[in-house]
């Protein structure tokens, strides 16, 4: 499927406060995920808790050991939400 991104204010305001490398490492994984958000060296996968506070599927994709970009899938649109270590899954 071909989706349209977008993110929110939140993403970009912690992409902004990530180390340099950091900072590279989710470029480089952005090239798979426009792509393919579920591309298998991403591992993207299911929050459940998240899903459920949010009452709507919440996803996670593991760019480095502790870094995860957070994000939602609506229609063809796909939504990034969050970036940070595993912390951003209790925001």
């Amino acid at each position: 499927m071909n989706y349209k991104h977008r993110a929110v204010e939140k993403f970009w305001r912690n992409f902004y406060k990530l180390r340099p490398e950091q900072k590279e490492s989710v470029r480089r994984s952005w090239q798979l995920f426009k792509g393919d958000p579920f591309h298998p060296s991403l591992g993207s996968h299911e929050i459940h808790e998240l899903s459920a506070r949010a009452k709507h599927t919440i996803y996670a994709t593991v760019i480095d050991a502790d870094l995860r970009v957070i994000f939602r899938i609506d229609g063809s649109w796909v939504t990034t939400l969050d970036v940070g270590s595993h912390r951003i899954y209790r925001a």
